[in-house]
């Protein structure tokens, strides 16, 4: 196994990696500096946006260009002029309210979710379907992150990163409902360090979600048993995606920004690291239907 920094992007707050299986390239975003990412497989060939607002998650859609979930909403990108245009706007409960991390299912409805700035528990979770409505699924939630959906698209993973806990639920997959909400990894019953923040799921269901603050990799079996633990270049790791030729190269966004007043130690923190030789294979992202 091998771990190299691909770019040394000095993100305030890396996230939402991405990988395009057909143009082999990587995106992600830099929420706090407000700008959109893209680059190749061997880090080159790298492209930078500015956006007008926070980008929480990028996705691809099935008819060309990105849609992004900024700070009010789900907008359109389009790459070749660094553009946005509105598709929806969500509710914001409050002042600090902001869309953070999200994904696409394998119908190609995007779910995406909020985090309030002030931690409080007022965020809530949507789903933007292609006729651009957006409906919404659960609320009460402090930060969103790590969406992610198993092999078979009927469940459906969530982090809300101040729970310390994964949660699975069923996944309708003509309807786009959620139900069944359980705990699928709790990190303070497995006294695991660390808040789970960004996920993805591998070819063979396992979940990897990223312990942000402890700078592991965790891979938790479809059953939500934890198999394996990676310690990772910088304490701040963000999120992680699957990606390269063969889907077998892991992409791990970090930040930058201070935490309890203090700078990060590592020099590469803000970096997007490529882990190489886990010997799995991840899943190719979907792209929005809208």
């Amino acid at each position: 196994m091998r771990i190299e920094l691909l770019i040394d992007a000095q993100a305030q707050l890396g996230e939402s990696p991405l990988w395009c299986v057909d143009t082999q390239r990587l995106w992600w975003v830099d929420a706090l500096a407000q700008v959109v990412h893209a680059c190749d497989a061997r880090g080159e060939a790298a492209r930078r946006w500015p956006v007008p607002s926070p980008p929480g998650a990028v996705a691809l859609r099935a008819g060309g260009g990105a849609v992004l979930a900024l700070r009010d909403g789900f907008h359109a990108f389009d790459p070749a002029t660094g553009t946005t245009t509105p598709l929806a706007s969500v509710p914001a409960a409050g002042p600090n309210v902001r869309m953070n991390d999200g994904k696409v299912d394998r119908q190609g409805r995007f779910f995406a979710g909020q985090l309030d700035a002030d931690d409080q528990p007022i965020g809530r979770l949507f789903r933007l379907d292609a006729d651009h409505r957006v409906h919404t699924l659960a609320d009460g939630i402090t930060c969103s992150n790590g969406p992610c959906f198993s092999p078979d698209g009927r469940t459906f993973y969530f982090t809300d990163t101040f729970m310390r806990a994964i949660h699975a639920f069923d996944l309708d997959l003509a309807t786009g409902a959620l139900s069944n909400r359980r705990v699928f990894a709790d990190f303070a019953a497995l006294r695991l360090r660390g808040w789970p923040d960004g996920a993805t799921v591998d070819a063979d269901g396992g979940v990897w979600s990223v312990a942000v603050h402890a700078g592991r990799l965790l891979r938790f079996t479809p059953d939500g048993a934890l198999d394996r633990q990676l310690g990772l270049p910088v304490a701040g790791a963000t999120s992680v995606a699957f990606g390269g030729a063969e889907l077998d190269v892991a992409y791990v966004t970090s930040m930058r920004r201070p935490g309890s007043g203090r700078m990060p130690r590592e020099r590469e923190a803000g970096g997007v690291f490529a882990i190489h030789g886990l010997g799995v294979r991840g899943l190719p992202e979907n792209r929005w239907a809208g």
